[in-house]
């Protein structure tokens, strides 16, 4: 199967959905019968095109970009990316087709831009297209842009009924999609996670501190300023306790002015953006990984954090239900609670028998989810020959297995 991937984001750029693709990708590499080409934005100022492995390249088109902000994209970036991805997807599909050997579906990462892109494909070339839904490209998942989701609905509508399969990453987040579109038929496919490069460190290193790790981009959805403001009373309770703060983002100035006032400087400390490969580290010095954020879809970190065999702190929200139960592999707390985050938080940190027991219960929960059935999950789906009837059911029959 030959199949045109949309995603604006990939590594070096974004975050959570730039990776999940950079593994699906992977895995298409590994599978003899599959053609893929990505179409994303690149850092640099040409055209790039790069070999993945197998029959899978990556084509990084020019925006501009800054490169001072790679893990977030403007309203200008998803503009010169449409419109350039737009030319660009045209001729390749074109050139495919004059070759004789033309694109059978195209898989968009995320609805708008790269589903309205997939599905003017779909109307002038005929291509299926299956949209995966990440989060910020559903109504009503972020506050930033309630006024934006006003405008887009319908287009968002329009371009869920047109496609092959409609693919959120979650319950949660195919609940929240179905109340835009309550006919709308979704198919889960949950994030998956590499067990082998995120797993436990049996040579960690045991010197007294408790290290409280966060991965994420700091932007206020994810609720570090929260977190921060635990550490004010867990500083009061224990001295030798660390918060590490992994990622990048329009907050970190507020952030770090926020642990000043809270005259927690000292013990949060700030690693800017860590490249991918070298996040297994960070994941096998900390006790506990805790994202306490106001809504997500489904967290690769979280994964990664499973994989690594942490225990996980964390708001109930999206995806993180399907990934953490509480008193089983980590402890839930509330939204926009310092108080209840250092209060669990406590917990964790004086009980190291009850971390080691949570700890070992994420690692079998991540052991329960892979990257190549992730990819064969989407491969089944656009093996799918027509759009399915509407439904208000939301398809949950899939379970990732290794």
């Amino acid at each position: 199967m030959k199949i045109l991937f949309l995603n604006y984001e990939y590594p070096p750029l974004g975050g959570g959905a730039a990776n999940a693709t950079q593994y699906i990708l992977r895995e298409f590499s590994r599978m003899p019968d599959v053609e893929a080409h990505l179409v994303t934005s690149g850092m640099g100022e040409k055209y790039e095109k790069e070999h993945i492995g197998g029959s899978v390249w990556v084509h990084r088109l020019p925006i501009g970009k800054d490169p001072a902000k790679i893990h977030s994209q403007s309203v200008r970036d998803l503009l010169v990316y449409t419109w350039k991805a737009w030319h660009f997807s045209s001729r390749l599909v074109r050139e495919a087709e004059a070759e004789g050997k033309a694109f059978e579906r195209t898989i968009a990462f995320f609805g708008i831009p790269c589903g309205a892109l997939a599905l003017w494909l779909k109307w002038r070339h005929g291509i299926p297209y299956l949209v995966s839904l990440r989060g910020s490209d559903v109504p009503g998942y972020s506050e930033k842009y309630d006024r934006l989701y006003l405008f887009l609905a319908p287009l968002v509508r329009l371009v869920w009924r047109k496609a092959l399969a409609v693919v959120p990453n979650s319950r949660g987040l195919a609940e929240l999609a179905q109340k835009t579109a309550p006919k709308q038929a979704f198919d889960i496919i949950p994030n998956g996670v590499d067990t082998e490069e995120f797993r436990p460190d049996p040579a960690r290193e045991h010197d007294g501190y408790f290290r409280i790790l966060t991965v994420s981009r700091l932007t206020p959805r994810k609720g570090i300023r929260f977190l921060i403001r635990a550490m004010k009373s867990l500083k009061e309770k224990n001295e030798k306790l660390e918060l590490w703060i992994a990622g990048d983002g329009e907050e970190r100035p507020v952030l770090e002015a926020l642990a000043k006032e809270c005259g927690v400087s000292d013990k949060v400390k700030f690693f800017g953006p860590i490249p991918h490969g070298d996040l297994g580290r960070y994941y096998g010095l900390a006790d506990v990984f805790c994202l306490p954020s106001l809504n997500e879809g489904m967290s690769n970190t979280m994964l990664e954090a499973l994989a690594a065999g942490l225990p996980i702190v964390a708001t109930v929200t999206g995806g993180t239900e399907e990934l953490v139960v509480s008193g089983e592999n980590g402890l839930s707390v509330l939204q926009q609670s310092p108080e209840d985050l250092a209060e669990k938080i406590s917990t964790l940190a004086a009980d190291p028998a009850l971390r080691e027991r949570m700890g070992n219960a994420s690692r079998v929960r991540a052991e329960e989810m892979s990257w190549k059935r992730v990819a064969e999950r989407f491969l089944e789906l656009c093996s799918m020959e027509k759009h399915k009837s509407q439904s208000t059911k939301i398809q949950t029959k899939h379970k990732p297995q290794n």
